[in-house]
This record gives C-alpha cells, structure tokens and sequence, in this order.
C-alpha cells in the first residue's frame, strides 16, 4: 500500500523538491558555454566572409587565409554591445602594438548579411577599425568551427593555425572584466 505525505511535511517537501530544480537550472545556466575550436586544436579549413573593411572591403575572403601562420584574434559575433566595442577598440591598439610580430584580428557577425553588413559598416566607422576586419557570414557560422547556436561572443586565439585560447559567452555575458581575460590571453600567442 503507498502512503501519502501530509500534513505540514508536505508543503515542506514539495518546495524543497521546487528549490533543488530551481537551483539545479541556476548551476546550469551559470556553465561556460562550449564555442569554437578549443585549445591544442588545429584550424584546418577556410571559409570566406564578406569582408566590410580592410584590403578586401565588399568582396568575400578568407581572413584565415590572409593572416597565414601569425597570430591572430577571431572572433565570432551575433550580438553587437558596448563590451564588444570596447574590445575591438582595444584589439585595434594591440595589432598596432604587436606589428612586429603581425598579429591580426577580425570579426565575422554571423546573421542576415545586409542587416550585419550596414551595422558592421557603421561600427567599423565610428569605432576607426583600421587594423581590425569587421566581415559577415552565415548565422549558423563557418563549418568545422563548431560555433555553438547559443554563442553571442566566441573569441578565439590563435598561431600557425594551433588555437592558444578559447572565450565564449552567452547574450550579455561580455563584460569588461572578461574583455579584459580575453586581452590578458594575447602572450599565448604573440609571444614565441
């Protein structure tokens, strides 16, 4: 015969079941999410963006295939704020700094190519990305880059193709404090 719970227990018992769920989602929400290629792996195909700036400005090519084996910053955007300008600002100062050692970086926002294009158009202006390419592509993102669906921000450094460092957020997770982890990365790859 099954018993029952009653009484002043159950209430009891049934939000502490409620609390645990509750609790459990939170635990996962709060996870990093896994995005893009991941430290040790090797970058081992090309896609071609639209590029928006740079030496290849309204025409698709391949950013990878323009930086060789230098180091490089990727990064993959469906989501533009204020962090992430903030970044690319600081991104543009660092190539700068690392010509000597050719570090390059570039943007690809993954979405609806003419809403992209007239954003990333107007932010490369107003921003003064001279050094930092701004492109556009699928929303799904490149194949065999493992662009996670979920992925607002994936930041990916890398050398003769071997990803060094791998950052990757959710919709508002860019802050300045993790503009600045991802900045903190830059030795790994310009540092022999």
């Amino acid at each position: 015969m099954m018993q029952t719970m009653a009484g002043p227990y159950r209430g009891a018992w049934v939000g502490a079941i409620l609390l645990s769920l509750g609790l459990a989602s939170t635990v996962r929400a709060a996870e990093p999410i896994r995005s893009g290629l991941q430290p040790g792996e090797k970058i081992t195909a090309i896609f071609e963006p639209l590029n928006v700036n740079g030496t290849h400005a309204g025409e698709p090519y391949c950013l990878i295939c323009e930086n060789g084996l230098s180091p490089v910053v990727m990064i993959f955007a469906r989501e533009r704020s204020k962090p992430l300008e903030q970044l690319l600002t600081r991104l543009e100062a660092a190539v700068a700094r690392h010509q000597p050692q050719s570090l390059g970086a570039f943007v690809v926002f993954l979405g609806e190519t003419d809403q992209w294009r007239a954003a990333a158009t107007e932010m490369a202006r107003s921003l003064n990305l001279k050094r930092v390419v701004l492109s556009v592509d699928a929303a799904a993102g490149p194949e065999g880059f493992n662009v996670h669906p979920e992925a607002a921000v994936t930041v990916v450094l890398y050398r003769e193709h071997e990803v060094k460092a791998n950052h990757a957020f959710r919709p508002g997770e860019l802050t300045p404090a993790a503009c600045q982890a991802i900045l903190a990365d830059l030795p790994k790859i310009v540092q022999p």
